[in-house]
């Protein structure tokens, strides 16, 4: 097997114009659960990264469906960004997206019609197991995999293509090549851990024109993407210890006796008054008699003192976290991801603050986003503003945004809510409702 820089690879003359000669293949990468939730991207690039924003245009017809049960494969709503072209998946699962592209004829040596057949799967083994090739596909790397090591085929009508070379790219763009036998299967094994795209190319002898514009022949070219391992179930203690430091950095109640507060404010042009008391265990009992206005209410303060009450100690095994990828630079912080609990979750931590929680709720993907603290007396921090936006998880659009303002107010040596402002931008327009608290007294 060869190993070597894709920086210095010439493939059959596709060449483009950049500082270096670079290979350009279209590649799809299946992300972590992040901002908007679990999403595909399709990068035209020399990896499924940081795809070449001059050729966007050109890839933007590139078609995605997606095979989340065996044999049951649904398209996917595709949408154009500066240098990639993103889709929405399911939140967890095992899943196996395929794409085509007809690029269209480029002349080097001879005009030959260009086509890309890329592929990326995500989940573990024995679930990816029963996914199949997609039966329309000219074309597609099939990948099998089992223990350390990965077995490729190059399936063309159904059948593996004999005597195929496979290569491989890392995160780092060295090379591995790797030659099908006579049955068409190629047995790899992954160096490292990392995130792997591999691609394959097959020459058809065919004349004929494409729009108008004649060609000798087609080339095509297979790409198949994954991160390794498929899965990881282990504990990240840096992650662990990362997200820990930001939960301790953030203001709680201790030792809570609860409180009582007049309550007033606007909801939908709808003024109210009347009066929370709030238990020790953080319960919220409302004195308030609008039926429209007493529900948001109730979930404001609800929401408001559940975020104060001092988390409880994790006992035994630490929560399962982990850091979803290498990206030290993204400007809020490492993502981290939370496997199990009631929700797929993850987070971003930048400073000793969570800047970023990201959650699934079914038929919605919701992300929240601090956009400023307050230190309160004992220097620690007490959310003032955040957003939290709400897409729809089958095809990713965004159905509304809030923008929220909060303000505390210390009593005794507990920091107790004060006022909260919700600002909500949507289809129907843009609302405004408020929640203020006075006359604070802590129970006894």
């Amino acid at each position: 097997m060869l190993r070597r820089k894709l920086a210095v690879l010439l493939l059959a003359g596709i060449l483009w114009p950049c500082t270096a000669a670079r290979a350009h293949f279209l590649f799809i990468r299946i992300n972590e659960p992040a901002e908007a939730g679990r999403t595909v991207e399709v990068f035209f690039s020399e990896k499924a990264d940081a795809g070449d924003p001059r050729f966007i245009s050109k890839v933007a017809g590139t078609t995605l469906s997606v095979q989340s049960a065996p044999g049951k494969f649904q398209p996917l709503p595709v949408r154009q960004a500066a240098d990639r072209l993103r889709a929405s998946l399911p939140s967890s699962g095992p899943v196996s997206v395929t794409g085509f592209l007809e690029y269209g004829v480029l002349k080097r040596e001879i005009p030959f019609l260009l086509r890309y057949y890329p592929k990326a799967v995500a989940g573990d083994a024995a679930a990816l197991a029963p996914l199949r090739p997609r039966p329309q596909a000219a074309l597609e790397i099939d990948a099998t995999f089992d223990g350390n090591h990965v077995t490729l085929a190059l399936i063309r009508a159904g059948k593996p293509v004999p005597g195929v070379t496979f290569t491989t790219v890392d995160d780092d763009l060295v090379n591995e090549e790797v030659k099908a036998d006579a049955s068409g299967k190629a047995v790899w094994k992954p160096p490292s851990p990392g995130f792997y795209c591999i691609y394959a190319k097959s020459v058809l002898k065919t004349p004929g024109q494409w729009k108008g514009t004649p060609y000798s022949e087609i080339r095509e070219f297979a790409t198949i993407a994954f991160r390794w391992p498929l899965t990881r179930t282990d504990v990240d203690p840096e992650a662990v210890k990362l997200f820990d430091k930001a939960l301790a950095a953030r203001a709680t109640w201790e030792q809570f006796p609860g409180f009582s507060a007049e309550l007033s404010g606007s909801v939908d042009g709808r003024i109210f008054t009347g009066k929370a008391t709030v238990a020790g265990a953080g319960d919220v009992t409302l004195e308030l008699d609008d039926p429209v206005v007493r529900p948001w209410v109730e979930e404001q303060l609800q929401s408001l003192v559940n975020h104060r009450l001092a988390p409880l100690k994790h006992e035994g095994a630490p929560p399962v976290l982990r850091f979803a990828d290498h990206d030290t630079s993204h400007p809020l912080g490492r993502l981290l991801i939370f496997d199990g609990g009631q929700f797929a979750s993850s987070y971003r931590v930048l400073d000793d603050r969570i800047t970023v929680v990201n959650r699934n709720l079914g038929g919605r993907n919701m992300t929240i986003t601090v956009l400023d603290d307050a230190l309160n007396a004992e220097g620690k921090q007490l959310p003032q503003s955040y957003t939290v936006q709400y897409w729809k998880a089958d095809n990713g659009e965004l159905d509304r945004t809030e923008s929220i303002s909060n303000r505390w107010t210390r009593v005794g040596r507990y920091d107790l809510p004060a006022s909260v402002t919700v600002r909500t931008a949507s289809k129907t327009g843009l609302t405004v409702r408020s929640l203020q608290l006075a006359k604070h007294k802590l129970a006894k």
